[in-house]
């Protein structure tokens, strides 16, 4: 039986492309999982906001998620899901390539069949010098590669300013292939000829993001245009949240629990969250 990272490189060099929603906990790994899909994500913001803090680029040290917590939680993600998990490793925790190539270790160590790793600095605000972002890249590749872990590079090029737009998201990409990354991923486009222009010019498999602050895309098309892999970042979460938001605006402004009548109901969970656990 080919284990969960054989199955998830796989999916990468497929003739058509696959969807990857992304999980905040065990609880939400299982539900998506069981829902068909061939392989889920973590989400490093769905995972904050479950923990009452603040995504990624926080002024206030104390307020961010630590590596610890994060792999703690995507610890339980791992062992929860059937199917096999990417993980978001946002730039690795650490500025060093030596550093990046640990946080590559632990998530081989944990059972990650894959995970991203971005070149955007969030303390310092903007990107990476681009050649030190090579580097780190490279340097996770080598970790990577002695358990054949999916190696996703990211590239906010397109989300900074200055970032170098579509070229530069093009230029930071394929650079980042040529260190090893395996599958290549620049958030920020939603234009489907842009989306096209960058499965054309960057040389190996791209990750488009759906979701990121809007509801507009198409999954269907997305393929179609070459992507082989989609993601949704915390989309899910952010929406899961914005429900119990709503449903406590029912509860208080009319006092009636309509949303109650969308539930999945209590035994069905039960023998959900039963399967695999015994």
């Amino acid at each position: 039986m080919p284990s969960a990272v054989e199955i998830f490189r796989d999916l990468h060099a497929a003739p058509r492309g696959f969807v990857m929603p992304n999980a905040w906990d065990a609880g939400s790994a299982i539900v998506l999982a069981e829902a068909g899909f061939s392989a889920i994500a973590t989400t490093s913001a769905g995972i904050a906001f479950s923990m009452g803090r603040p995504d990624y680029a926080v002024s206030d040290v104390g307020l961010a998620v630590s590596r610890e917590a994060m792999f703690e939680r995507m610890r339980e993600i791992v062992a929860a899901s059937p199917v096999p998990v990417n993980g978001d490793l946002e730039a690795g925790w650490g500025d060093a390539p030596e550093a990046v190539a640990e946080t590559i270790r632990l998530a081989v160590g944990i059972g990650l069949a894959g995970g991203n790793i971005e070149d955007a600095d969030a303390r310092r605000g903007g990107l990476y010098d681009e050649d030190l972002a090579v580097e780190r890249i490279a340097a996770a590749a080598e970790a990577a590669a002695v358990a054949g872990f999916v190696l996703t590079a990211r590239t906010d090029a397109l989300m900074v300013e200055g970032g170098g737009g579509l070229d530069g998201a093009i230029r930071r990409a394929n650079r980042f292939r040529q260190a090893g990354a395996d599958c290549l991923y620049a958030p920020g486009v939603t234009d489907i000829d842009d989306i096209r222009i960058l499965a054309d010019e960057i040389e190996g498999p791209i990750n488009v993001v759906m979701g990121l602050g809007n509801s507009a895309g198409s999954a269907p098309a997305l393929l179609e245009a070459g992507v082989q892999r989609i993601s949704l970042g915390g989309s899910i979460a952010r929406s899961a949240l914005g429900f119990v938001r709503a449903c406590a605006a029912e509860l208080l402004d009319a006092g009636t629990v309509g949303f109650a009548a969308g539930q999945i109901p209590q035994g069905e969970l039960n023998t959900l969250f039963s399967n695999g656990r015994r």
